[in-house]
C-alpha cells in the first residue's frame, strides 16, 4: 500500500499509487483522485488511463494534471477548480507526492483558505518542506 499522507481532512497526498491502492483509497473514503504524474516517467508505473479505469471501477472521480518540474499557473488554476467542485476527500499523487502538495498549496494560497505559514506547517506535518515555495 502507498504512503497516504493526510494534509487536511479533505486533502491527502501520496507517492505513486498502484492500481490496488485505488480500491484501498475508495475503501478509506476518498472520493476523488488527482494524478500529477506524467505518463512514462518511470518504467512500470501505471498510466493515467489505467488509474482512471481503476478509479471509475471503484466509484471515484479522476483527474490527470501532469506536472513536470513546478506547476504552471494553469495547473494551479485547474487544481483550484477541481478542489472547488469535485467531491472530497481528495487523494493526489505523483512520484513522491511533492508536486501534488506544491500544486495544492499554491491553489490554496490563491483562494486565501490558508495563510502561507499555515500551508508550510501543514506540509511539514505531512513530511514536505513548502518553505521554498511559500516562504516561512
Amino acid at each position: 500500500m502507498s504512503d497516504f499522507r493526510r494534509v487536511t481532512d479533505d486533502f491527502t497526498t501520496a507517492p505513486q499509487i498502484s492500481l490496488d491502492d485505488v480500491a484501498e483509497a475508495a475503501r478509506l473514503g476518498f472520493k476523488t483522485l488527482i494524478s500529477n504524474r506524467p505518463d512514462g516517467e518511470e518504467p512500470g508505473q501505471p498510466t493515467a488511463a489505467e488509474v482512471e479505469a481503476a478509479a471509475k471501477a471503484a466509484g471515484l472521480a479522476f483527474f490527470h494534471i501532469p506536472v513536470r518540474g513546478g506547476p504552471t499557473p494553469d495547473q494551479v488554476e485547474q487544481t483550484k477548480a477541481i478542489l472547488a467542485e469535485a467531491p472530497g476527500p481528495v487523494l493526489a499523487f505523483c512520484r513522491s507526492g511533492t508536486r501534488s502538495i506544491v500544486t495544492w498549496s499554491l491553489s490554496e494560497a490563491e483562494t486565501g483558505a490558508h495563510t502561507p505559514a499555515e500551508l508550510v506547517g501543514l506540509g511539514r506535518a505531512a513530511g514536505y518542506d513548502l518553505s521554498g515555495v511559500l516562504g516561512g
